[in-house]
């Protein structure tokens, strides 16, 4: 019995340790921003799915387009319809790894500032990027929060002459997860 008692104990151990291996977050936020001579437009996406591997030092991201919310109802119906193309492109994916020989599975409370390697695949484009990221280990738990720029254009996203007043070629992006481990 005692045998049995200290196999479940180590197989349990065992199984709780794995599940540390990865941290999921299914709230993630991620906002642009673009900011036009006419118009500055802003909008809001909390429905982002991203998890991280510590064990590999990777991360993924998965964005669905069409969860993005505008202030004006008629800017989100032009962005899903007329740039993003969200019935033909519905999401927007990130998949890298973070450069730097920081080891997260050690679980060491405190702040990393890393940089994320990877494809960043928007409207159907895939480009290789590096972003900026800072990380914070918490008890059993991970923040991560980033900013970067795109350029829309180079995702294949085309912005009508008439509207370059109203609409930039580069868009700040800025992202907020929460993980917890995930099993």
């Amino acid at each position: 019995m005692r045998h049995i008692f200290i196999y479940t104990l180590i197989v349990t151990s065992a199984i709780t340790l794995n599940a540390q291996d990865r941290f999921l977050t299914r709230e993630g936020h991620v906002k642009f921003f673009s900011s036009a001579l006419i118009e500055d437009i802003t909008a809001n996406n909390y429905e982002v799915l991203s998890i991280i591997d510590i064990k590999k030092n990777e991360v993924a991201v998965d964005i669905p387009i069409k969860a993005f919310e505008f202030r004006k109802k008629l800017m989100q119906e032009h962005f899903n319809e007329n740039y993003m193309e969200s019935e033909k492109f519905p999401k927007a994916t990130f998949k890298g790894v973070f450069d730097q020989n920081v080891d997260l599975s050690k679980g060491t409370e405190g702040t990393y500032n890393v940089n994320a390697r990877g494809e960043l695949m928007i409207h159907g484009v895939t480009k290789q990027i590096a972003v900026p990221v800072e990380i914070i280990v918490e008890k059993n738990a991970i923040s991560a929060s980033l900013i970067f720029n795109v350029e829309v254009e180079e995702f294949g996203v085309k912005i009508p002459k008439l509207m370059f007043k109203k609409i930039a070629e580069v868009v700040e992006v800025t992202a907020a997860f929460q993980y917890k481990p995930y099993n």
